[in-house]
């Protein structure tokens, strides 16, 4: 059924990158979901596979001494749904990843093959860049921690270098305290379909809740990787909750994303749905943040 020319079973992190470093040639598998499916394919056949399935010390999500979430490699996407830690400080990431495939693949796909395959529709990658997301990875040099905005070089190609493999993602506490956010995904299908384009925003109101104070807005399938608006973001902040500032906000998205034509959608048509979903992603951040958007003659509800 596969074509697989060796397996080999990683005890730790540090047996994983040993093993990279004999095997040259090797790849990474986790789940599977995504390496299996391309060895029956035909596409890597013949392939030596490092399993670091085993490794449990890469599950699971936890606080860092300095608030930061510490969310393993190997945690699985209905792990990250459940878990209480996502729940109370970046609910968005949860629901996210919520969207991926069907409930079998949530169950065995990781957060970190979902970020390593190095595709701009992976649901989680564009809400982890919301986030100001850290990838941390091992190598035979050491660990080193990398803003995620740099993990991903181009379509289908991370900063992994020979013998690493990536270990955790952080999310750092000045990147989630405070804010609230909003993930949205449109797709020709609402089951198990890849995104035509996906919007992250997450937003940090003023005391009163009257000022944008930050707002960070990513996307997935708007470039060759998921990007970051910043005109967007410049444009928002420090402006009043209002219909105005909001739609000044969408409209800047087009300063700074990339999209192609494709079998999928035009150009042209992923441009507009961007704006759509940046102003909706965006009252709907502001609404959980216990924000009311006004307009002159009443309140505005997106």
């Amino acid at each position: 059924m596969y074509d697989i020319k060796a397996l080999y079973e990683a005890e730790s992190a540090e047996d994983a990158v040993r093993l990279l470093m004999e095997h040259p040639k090797a790849q990474i598998i986790a789940g599977g979901s995504d390496v299996l499916v391309q060895i029956r394919e035909g596409k890597r056949a013949g392939m030596e596979l490092v399993s670091i399935y085993g490794i449990d010390a890469m599950r699971g999500v936890s606080y860092e001494e300095d608030g930061a979430i510490r969310i393993g490699s190997l945690t699985s996407f209905s792990h990250i749904t459940k878990d209480p830690l996502i729940q109370k400080h970046v609910p968005v990431l949860g629901e996210a990843v919520d969207m991926v495939g069907g409930p079998q693949i949530r169950n065995i796909g990781t957060i970190g093959g979902n970020t390593c395959n190095g595709v701009t529709s992976a649901d989680s990658a564009s809400t982890l860049h919301a986030w100001d997301a850290i990838v941390e990875i091992m190598g035979p040099d050491g660990m080193r921690r990398i803003p995620i905005c740099d993990f991903y070089r181009k379509a289908g190609v991370v900063d992994l270098r020979q013998g690493e493999l990536q270990t955790a993602i952080v999310i750092p506490k000045a990147a989630y305290e405070g804010y609230h956010g909003h993930y949205i995904k449109y797709a020709m299908r609402n089951a198990m379909d890849i995104a035509t384009i996906g919007c992250s925003v997450n937003v940090k109101l003023s005391g009163d809740k009257k000022t944008v104070e930050d707002a960070r807005i990513a996307y997935g399938v708007a470039g060759p990787v998921p990007m970051r608006a910043h005109s967007a973001e410049k444009a928002i902040q420090g402006q009043p909750v209002s219909k105005g500032s909001v739609q000044v906000f969408a409209k800047a998205v087009l300063v700074d994303i990339k999209p192609r034509d494709s079998w999928r959608a035009s150009k042209a048509f992923r441009q507009h749905i961007a704006a759509a979903l940046a102003e909706r992603a965006l009252c709907e951040s502001i609404r959980l943040a216990g924000g009311v958007i006004h307009q002159e003659g009443g309140e505005y509800h997106g």
